[in-house]
């Protein structure tokens, strides 16, 4: 490329060297390259001041330019996608530009290396209408980044980690444009005992509202941004004719009862007495489900995305979607009296609960009403009117009680451990935090839909199809014994030959009956649980007590859904968007897939919760509270804040005057002289404090040197553990 005549270049000029420079272009190579004199690179550095603000340009790491909406020269890049063909694309890891962040095709040195989740900085160049990246370095993934928020100690910068279980701090090699108080991604550099970090990305204020999702999102790397293609894809599919081929189930009054918040609506409901003599006082059921599967089809840049993402997060501030929102929000959300393609359960349920029989179609339906669960509630018990109650609400509730005497005849797991919920208001801004209201509407959907998800395993299974089951197998060995040691502390004994069914667990809780430490009971007992997952292959649903069980009534948030209604669709020869040989062949692989992004979306979805009942309970730092012990270990014990939850330490060698010994069999603390004891369960007052937002980590006090026990003016704390020789553990330097 030519040299430019020296002088001060127009706009035209600078964003012309921008796009054609072969390296990246900063203040410094423009001045260059322009032969400008000191005076003239104060003109240029307050033009390309006015040129960012204007949004022609946008700096890159390193403060190089780039045209807005365009990518840097050189930048780091985060690869999304890899096919069989050995086509790879990445994103770049920072976009701020308003327009969605392009995708590029990567041109692999070596084809296969690189792989969904690599990190690479990359040369880029513009290639007729799209991006082409040549990787240069590949850099630490996201399990070597840390996120944190940066504080300052004299002339230096740490960086700590937002991790509860991060105790270090790490020295900040390069800040970049961070500053204290601000919440980073970094990259870790050197090794033990000399790590530093490198801030890559500045993220704000970790306590500005509706910044704890986002550190979660940015944690475990769940991705938020739709590609352009995806998009397209989107709204392209959102104008589709449903066809007149579907059965017309509009004068239907089938109602959506959800969450008064609910985002999305994909599950509706409709009962009535059956007059069918074979089904004597038994009821028919329709649940009706978005058809998602006419809109994602196979091999698609829709589906390829759903099926990376696996399922939709739900934050108290946000929704991060599986699908765009033209169809997780509109076209696919069943909403009040919009006409709207349904996969359609219908059910014969006898009067004693029992699923009689069953058949799916695809269908256009009008739903009669969007009601909340408490407004739904309310009109049963005829707190309020709604002009629904007669035509719909009652005899949803009549067939559902006949399918709670069902349930209760299987005896499922029955834990009920309360759920918190986060209310904001419209900035943002924790309003509340309380246990969720669990109401008999609540109950009702919940049976319905599973009586749903029974149905489309079965029918599939009659018809020989492929099942994407959702699997929960029995609990192991290790985990029961682990169970009977732990229920011997409480005198509740716990026979290991016995044949363990659900209602084993149940029958444990009513031994134990209402005590302060019954829902550590509870807890311990969902511990001693496996872990749920998809698979084609079928081992039962312990927890619910079921054979056969496939997840049907959510295709609009989880991908296993989509794939079940896939199976329907090709095994009743419903029309376009079944199930592809591909799809029925690699259903192992698949399943094995969609099951990680779940078990990153509830760490997400948990974590956040924890970091917005810390930030609630950060103003009442200082207080007294009332507590309920949650475990006990060698170094102290886990204490809850009663009613609102979130974890804290109190320390052993915070606890009192005195040694107190561990007994690791009864997981409780003894003092040595007073014989005091903390014990899972046990409540009690203590003072908060801290309350650390970014981490959601609780620190407690004794309430002047006072929990449940009396001040003990004796020797400094230590544990002994009870089992093998005694560990002897000195706090603060402290001997005995």
């Amino acid at each position: 490329m030519p040299k430019p005549a020296p002088g001060l270049p127009t706009r035209e000029q600078i964003l012309d060297f921008i796009a054609t420079s072969r390296t990246p272009a900063g203040k410094r190579e423009i001045a260059k390259a322009f032969g400008l004199t000191a005076q003239q690179k104060i003109t240029l550095k307050a033009m390309l001041k006015d040129m960012a603000d204007e949004g022609l340009i946008d700096s890159a790491p390193g403060r190089a330019f780039h045209k807005m909406g365009g990518v840097p020269k050189v930048t780091v890049l985060r690869i999304v996608d890899a096919d069989d063909g050995g086509n790879v694309w990445a994103v770049p890891e920072n976009w701020h530009a308003e327009t969605p962040a392009p995708r590029l095709r990567v041109r692999e040195r070596k084809r296969g290396a690189l792989g969904v989740g690599d990190r690479i900085l990359a040369r880029t160049e513009e290639a007729g209408n799209g991006w082409i990246a040549h990787p240069m370095k590949t850099l630490a993934r996201g399990e070597e980044l840390i996120l944190g928020v940066l504080r300052q100690e004299g002339s230096k910068l740490w960086l700590q980690g937002v991790e509860k279980k991060e105790r270090r701090e790490f020295q900040v090699s390069d800040a970049g444009e961070g500053k204290a108080g601000d919440l980073v991604l970094a990259e870790k550099a050197g090794r033990p005992p000399r790590i530093t970090a490198r801030v890559t990305e500045v993220l704000g204020d970790p306590f500005a509202p509706r910044s704890f999702s986002l550190i979660a999102i940015h944690k475990l790397g769940i991705p938020t941004v739709f590609s352009p293609e995806t998009i397209e894809g989107a709204e392209k599919v959102a104008k589709t004719p449903l066809g007149d081929d579907r059965e017309d189930l509009r004068h239907v009054p089938i109602v959506a009862i959800d969450p008064a918040d609910a985002r999305d609506h994909d599950d509706a409901v409709w009962a009535t007495k059956d007059d069918d003599p074979k089904n004597d006082g038994g009821w028919k059921a329709i649940v009706a489900i978005a058809d998602v599967s006419f809109y994602v089809r196979p091999g698609s840049d829709l589906d390829r995305e759903a099926r990376r993402r696996g399922n939709s997060v739900y934050f108290p501030d946000r929704v991060v979607p599986m699908l765009p929102e033209v169809l997780s929000a509109d076209v696919c959300s069943l909403k009040e009296g919009a006409d709207r393609g349904a996969l359609v359960c219908h059910m014969q349920i006898g009067k004693s609960g029992e699923l009689k029989s069953w058949r799916f179609t695809r269908a256009v339906v009008r739903i009669a009403a969007n009601i909340a669960y408490e407004d739904a509630q309310a009109a049963i018990d005829g707190e309020i009117e709604h002009p629904l109650t007669e035509a719909a609400l009652k005899p949803l509730w009549a067939c559902w009680r006949a399918l709670y005497k069902a349930r209760e005849k299987r005896s499922p797991l029955d834990l009920d451990l309360p759920e918190r919920r986060v209310v904001l208001d419209e900035k943002g801004r924790i309003m509340s935090v309380a246990p969720r209201e669990r109401l008999d509407a609540h109950k009702l959907i919940e049976d319905y839909m599973i009586a749903a998800n029974v149905a489309a395993a079965k029918a599939l299974e009659a018809k020989k199809a492929p099942v994407m089951y959702r699997v929960h197998e029995e609990p192991s060995r290790e985990k029961l014994v682990a169970l009977k040691d732990y229920l011997k502390t409480f005198g509740v004994e716990f026979a290991l030959g016995q044949v363990v069914r659900p209602a084993t667990f149940n029958h444990i809780l009513d031994r134990v009956g209402e005590v302060d430490f019954r829902q550590q009971v509870m807890e311990q007992v969902l511990r001693t649980q496996t872990q749920a997952y998809y698979a084609p292959a079928n081992h039962g649903h312990f927890g619910l007590a079921l054979g056969s069980y496939a997840h049907f009534t959510s295709p609009i948030r989880r991908y296993a859904d989509l794939i079940v209604h896939r199976a329907l669709v090709s095994a009743y020869k419903l029309g376009p968007g079944g199930l592809t040989e591909g799809e029925a062949a690699g259903m192992e692989r698949i399943g094995e897939g969609i099951s990680a992004p779940e078990r990153r979306a509830m760490e997400a979805e948990r974590d956040t919760i924890d970091r917005y009942v810390a930030a609630f309970l950060a103003e009442r730092v200082g207080q007294v509270v009332e507590t309920r012990i949650t475990g006990v270990t060698n170094f102290g014990f886990f204490a809850t804040v009663e009613g609102i939850g979130g974890d804290g330490l109190m320390p052993v060698r915070d606890i009192g005057g005195e040694y107190f010994r561990f007994d690791e069999v009864a997981r409780k603390l003894v003092g040595e002289h007073s014989g005091t004891e903390y014990a899972s369960g046990q409540r009690l007052q203590l003072r908060l404090a801290e309350a650390n937002p970014v981490s959601g980590a609780l620190r407690f006090e004794m309430v002047d040197g006072k929990g449940a026990a009396p001040e003990r003016d004796v020797k400094p704390a230590r544990v002994i553990k009870r089992r093998g020789r005694p560990a002897n553990v000195r706090h603060q330097g402290r001997k005995r």
